[in-house]
């Protein structure tokens, strides 16, 4: 399509996002077929979303899938093959020269391949010779510490449970998984302030909220089933107060495509009562300075002999760490606050009188708070101002963190974890009578940096495209091709595939939206979204699958191969599911009745410690944390490697994609068309660089190695967006992103805070732009 950068007048939803959705079914080789599938997607005895993790309320007949959503499902549903001719005819070196959105759009992989380094070509396997090389890889290592396996959040609670179930028995803790790059910081930061690493709101709470306060999150691209939550708490008079470096459309102005008032009448709703646009990574001084506007009100209305603004009693018989924090809040400048947030005084106030004027609220955040050095601080400061203010535990208030992909916090849930606790190892050690590994095992960061010191010598991913997804691109990899062996269970083509070891085998596995018929029937698998609901899912689509297994069928493969079947019999837990869901009854309380729980419409709630005042840290209270206020959002100061004017960079998705699967090329609301190498930038800015509207730019990262981090031939577009940030595409950027700038406790990439500078683009000047 033709490349064109355009400024988008209407709101986020409406006719734009019913005319996206209507193009991706006519794209599709049978739009009957979709639409059926679209009406079963979030439905009871229908199939999860394959996109993010927001929950489902329960309102009858409700068409329950968004725009994304709607892509997603067609996506993996078409009835396009990948096979052996296609690999014959390609090299993998010439793959290589492809985008991700050719690779991925060739249709689903359909038959195991094994790399052929020879003739550089993939090319068929049995799946008995697939499992036999995994296991005397597997076997053959010198310890089994010395393996890496990967999950992604699109894996089932039963394939996940599974999964750590074999990797355990094999011998090792090393779990690199997704959640290591988004949503880490989350978990660190509510696990140490109130003992459990989830959210404490239920989907219903969204209904009862006085005020909302979103912070680094786009909804309208991200997790668009959110902004119907939004759209309905802002109509009937809630507050809602956005925190966003960028002004994002579905935070400004949405058109419910369900109501047909709304639609027929092209108007919108009005979502953010208030949009501020902090700095990137300022969050943190942010809410520091709504504290700090509450002491002082707090103190004027004591000074009266009026009641204070922080709920006392919740806080006397809950909390413990108040006297510290207030102090550090008292120690902090408004100077400091200002220049670190980007926002002023007044601005800072404005938003801290709506918390005050609110009886019941939420915080809700995603990655743009938790890819930062500070991230599990700022999350301790959004956790403080809600204890303070006795925000947890009643209807329409508490913690909301976002999480990405659909069942991230499931696999989390079923042990997928390279920290696992003492109690859990324990009880999975009973039921299946053997010891598991007590040593903490890799996470992301730490699984690249192994592979690329020769310490681990096998990768293997349950989906997801981890080469794509992590850090430092070129480092990634260089440590995978350097691996004895890499395998990868996927449903499509993408580029990890291409980034072989030695020997490579490519697994493809079933989707949600497949079918999934084994030994005892049809199967059900479950998910667990971003509000602790367990619900099932169900594949309704007849297809040709060919040789596709499901991944509970290639882990008990695996399995099976590497460690034999006298302990475990694992093909009694893909003959039916449901012998998994009792033995995950077993291990976790929480699933007691399990098989009986999922044929409840709508799933069941796993519960929330914290929201039932249940807090599970070392002193049983809620604890206040205290920080000083970072000196710097980067990790170093950039002015010690140049002379030059520096700027922050934050990676952020288009429109058109889920985490790396890119649907298009349309960022319709930002107005990007054809683009993907683009830089958002400060009109100011490019004016002092010397930049004008479409110029071509070099982007250089910095950090205190050797390491040369550069993209060339990037588009800048002027854009509304604090001066000193940037913004770029992921995961095209994510090359810019050193491995070892990662944030403090989490370990997660900082993809939201990476010194760069940005440069004319030499091979450019003087060349017309065609843009």
């Amino acid at each position: 399509m033709s490349k064109k950068i355009t400024q988008y007048h209407n709101a986020a939803g409406g006719w734009g996002a019913l005319a996206s959705t209507a193009k991706h079914l006519i794209k599709s080789e049978n739009i009957a077929k979709n639409i059926r599938n679209l009406l079963n997607t979030n439905q009871d005895e229908g199939f999860d979303c394959p996109g993010c993790a927001w929950g489902e309320d329960d309102e009858a007949g409700h068409f329950k899938f968004c725009e994304n959503g709607a892509k997603a499902v067609s996506w993996e549903a078409t009835s396009k093959r990948v096979g052996s001719d296609f690999f014959a005819s390609k090299t993998v070196s010439e793959l290589k020269k492809q985008d991700g959105h050719f690779l991925e759009s060739q249709g689903r992989l359909h038959q195991p391949l094994s790399y052929d380094a020879q003739t550089d070509h993939y090319l068929p396997i049995s799946w008995n010779k697939a499992f036999e090389l995994i296991a005397t890889e597997l076997n053959g290592l010198a310890s089994p510490d010395q393996a890496e396996f990967y999950t992604s959040g699109r894996t089932s609670n039963e394939a996940a449970f599974l999964y750590q179930l074999f990797v355990r028995m094999f011998g090792t803790n090393n779990f690199a998984d997704c959640s290591n790059m988004c949503h880490e910081a989350s978990g660190v930061a509510l696990k140490q302030a109130l003992g459990v690493g989830e959210g404490t709101v239920q989907l219903i709470d969204f209904e009862y909220a006085d005020a909302i306060f979103v912070f680094g999150q786009n909804p309208g691209s991200n997790h668009p089933r959110m902004l119907d939550s939004l759209y309905k708490a802002a109509r009937r008079g809630a507050n809602i107060v956005s925190f966003n470096t960028l002004k994002e459309r579905g935070l400004e102005r949405f058109a419910s495509p369900q109501n047909a008032v709304e639609m027929l009448k092209n108007s919108s709703t009005q979502i953010s009562s208030l949009y501020l646009t902090p700095q990137l990574g300022g969050d943190m001084a942010a809410i520091r300075g709504m504290v700090k506007v509450m002491l002082t009100v707090d103190k004027q209305r004591k000074a009266k002999n009026e009641p204070g603004v922080f709920d006392e009693a919740f806080i006397t018989q809950h909390c413990e760490g108040l006297e510290d924090y207030i102090q550090q809040v008292e120690n902090t400048s408004w100077e400091q606050i200002e220049s670190q947030s980007g926002l002023t005084q007044a601005q800072i106030e404005q938003a801290a009188q709506v918390h005050l004027s609110s009886e019941r609220v939420i915080f809700t955040w995603a990655m743009g708070i938790t890819q930062h050095k500070h991230s599990v601080a700022t999350i301790h400061e959004i956790v403080n101002m809600q204890l303070l203010r006795g925000q947890l535990g009643k209807h329409g208030s508490g913690l909301c963190p976002v999480r990405g992909h659909s069942n991230v916090q499931g696999d989390r849930t079923m042990g997928i974890n390279e920290k696992p606790s003492m109690p859990f190892l324990n009880k999975l050690g009973e039921v299946f009578a053997f010891s598991p590994p007590q040593q903490p095992g890799h996470n992301t960061v730490q699984a690249i940096r192994a592979m690329l010191d020769n310490r681990s010598k096998v990768f293997i991913g349950l989906g997801g495209n981890f080469a794509v997804a992590t850090p430092d691109t070129k480092v990634t990899e260089q440590a995978l091709s350097q691996c004895e062996l890499t395998v990868h269970v996927a449903t499509k083509l993408n580029r990890s595939h291409l980034i072989v070891g030695k020997k490579a085998l490519i697994l493809p596995c079933l989707g949600r939206t497949d079918i999934d018929v084994q030994a005892k029937g049809p199967q059900k698998v479950t998910v667990e979204d971003s509000f602790s609901m367990v619900h099932a899912s169900m594949g309704v689509v007849p297809s040709d699958i060919g040789d596709m297994r499901s991944e509970v069928a290639i882990v008990a493969g695996i399995a099976d191969a590497t460690l034999g079947s006298e302990v475990v019999c694992w093909q009694n837990f893909v003959d039916d599911y449901s012998v998994i869901r009792d033995k995950i009854a077993e291990v976790f309380p929480k699933f007691k009745d399990f098989n009986e729980k999922i044929n409840h419409p709508g799933g069941f709630y796993l519960g929330s410690a914290a929201a039932e005042y249940h807090w599970q840290t070392p002193t049983k209270k809620a604890q206040i944390m205290s920080h000083s206020l970072p000196t710097s959002i980067l990790a170093f100061d950039p002015n010690t490697l140049t002379d030059q004017t520096t700027f922050v960079l934050q990676t952020l998705r288009s429109h058109d994609q889920y985490n790396t699967t890119i649907y298009g090329m349309e960022d319709r609301y930002r107005g990007v068309h054809g683009h993907r190498k683009v830089l958002i930038m400060n009109s100011k800015d490019m004016q002092q660089q010397g930049l004008i509207h479409l110029d071509k730019v070099v982007l250089t990262s910095l950090w205190p190695n050797n390491s040369t981090r550069q993209l060339s031939g990037f588009t800048v577009i002027e854009y509304d967006i604090p001066r000193g940030n940037v913004a770029a595409y992921y995961p095209e950027a994510n090359a810019l992103v050193p491995l070892d700038s990662v944030g403090e406790q989490s370990d997660t990439p900082t993809y939201k805070s990476i010194a760069i500078m940005v440069d004319k683009d030499p091979a450019y000047i003087n060349v017309k732009m065609e843009d």
